[in-house]
C-alpha cells in the first residue's frame, strides 16, 4: 500500500497538499487468488527438465557409441518422465484430465501445446529405456532385435521434442496473471532449458563413466552457464516483482540455486573430466540447482499473489507508458 502526498490546486488556483491516491485491495482482500497448484507442480517442473535433458545426452551417447552413457541417460529420462507425469496426474486430482487435454489442439493453448508435445516425448523415450532394460541373454531374440532397430529412431525423435518439453512449462506459467511468472515471461524458457540441460548432464557425470561423460560435461557447462545468464538477464529485467525474487524462502531457494550452479560449473569445467569423485559433486550440484530454481520460481509465483502491489503498480506502469506512447 502507498502513501504519500502531492500538490494540487483547488479550483480558483490556490495550490493545497492533499493526501495522494491510495490503493488497496478490496476489503484487504488479494486482487488474484492464490494458485491452488501444490508442491507437486514444482516438482514436476523439476523432473520434466531432467528428462528432457537426459533425453537429449542419451541420444548423443547413443550417436558416439558411449553405451553406459547412453544407458544412464535413456533410464534417467524414463524414470524422469513417469516422475513427472505422477506429479501432474496427482495434482489434477483425477486422472483423465490429462486423456481430455488431447481431445483437441489449440495453438493458443500453452496447456494443450504442452501435453501434446509431452505426449510425442513420451513414446521415444520409453521405447529406447525399454531396450537398455533387456537383459543380455534375451538380446539375440528376434523381439529384442526388433527393438533394438526400432530404439533409436524413437529416442532421436524423443530428443528433438525435448527442448520444448524443457521450455513449454515457463510458458505454461507466464502465460498466466501471476505477476510472478507473467512479468518474466521473456526469459524464463531459457532459464528452464538452461537448468534442464544442466540436470541432463548432472545426471550423466554423476551415474556414468568419466572416459564416457565428456558430452555429458559439455552439456552441463554449456546449460549451465546458459540459466546463469538468462537468469541474471530476468532479473535486471524485473520491475517491483523483483522482491518476490529476492526475499522469503523463494529468495533463499533462488539464491542456493545460483550458489549450486556455479560450484557445479566450476566443478565440471576443472575437475569432473580428471576425478570420479569431482564428476560426482559436479552433477550432484547441478542436479540440486535445477530443483531449487524450479522451486524458487514456483514459490516466488506464489508469493506475488498474495500482495496488491505486484498486480496494480505494474499495470499502472504500462497505463501511463502507453499514454506516455499516445502523446509522442
Amino acid at each position: 500500500m502507498f502513501q504519500g502526498r502531492r500538490r494540487r490546486r483547488r479550483a480558483g488556483g490556490e495550490p493545497t497538499v492533499v493526501p495522494a491516491a491510495e490503493f488497496r485491495s478490496y476489503y484487504g482482500r488479494p486482487v488474484l487468488k492464490t494458485p491452488v497448484w501444490e508442491w507437486k507442480i514444482a516438482a514436476y517442473l523439476f523432473s520434466g527438465g531432467l528428462a528432457a535433458g537426459s533425453a537429449v545426452v542419451a541420444a548423443g551417447a547413443d550417436l558416439t557409441g558411449r553405451e553406459q552413457l547412453r544407458r544412464v541417460g535413456w533410464l534417467g529420462s524414463f524414470a524422469a518422465l513417469l516422475a513427472s507425469v505422477y506429479f501432474l496426474v496427482t495434482d489434477l486430482g483425477r486422472p483423465e484430465r490429462f486423456h481430455h487435454m488431447l481431445r483437441v489442439f489449440k495453438p493458443t493453448s500453452p496447456m494443450s501445446v504442452g501435453t501434446w508435445i509431452l505426449s510425442a516425448f513420451g513414446p521415444g523415450v520409453g521405447v529406447a529405456a525399454l531396450r537398455e532394460l533387456v537383459p543380455a541373454r534375451r538380446r539375440h531374440t528376434w523381439p529384442a532385435r526388433l527393438l533394438g532397430r526400432l530404439a533409436r529412431p524413437a529416442g532421436l525423435s524423443a530428443a528433438a521434442m525435448a527442448p520444448g518439453v524443457a521450455s513449454y512449462t515457463a510458458v505454461l506459467l507466464s502465460h498466466t496473471a501471476v505477476p510472478g511468472w507473467n512479468e518474466v515471461r521473456d526469459e524464463l524458457p531459457f532459464v528452464f532449458a538452461g537448468s534442464a540441460a544442466a540436470s541432463g548432464g548432472g545426471l550423466g557425470m554423476l551415474c556414468a563413466p568419466v572416459a564416457e561423460a565428456g558430452p555429458a560435461r559439455v552439456f552441463a557447462a554449456v546449460g549451465a552457464a546458459g540459466e546463469l545468464i538468462a537468469s541474471r538477464r530476468m532479473e535486471q529485467r524485473m520491475g517491483l516483482v523483483r522482491e518476490v525474487y529476492h526475499h522469503g524462502r523463494a529468495g533463499k531457494l533462488r539464491r542456493g540455486a545460483e550458489l549450486l550452479t556455479v560450484a557445479g560449473l566450476a566443478g565440471t569445467v576443472l575437475v569432473a573430466g580428471r576425478s570420479r569423485a569431482g564428476a560426482a559433486a559436479s552433477g550432484l550440484a547441478l542436479l540440486a540447482s535445477s530443483a531449487l530454481q524450479r522451486f524458487g520460481v514456483f514459490e516466488a509465483g506464489t508469493e506475488s499473489t498474495k500482495d496488491p502491489r505486484y498486480v496494480v503498480v505494474p499495470q499502472r506502469e504500462r497505463l501511463e507508458n502507453a499514454r506516455n506512447d499516445a502523446n509522442r
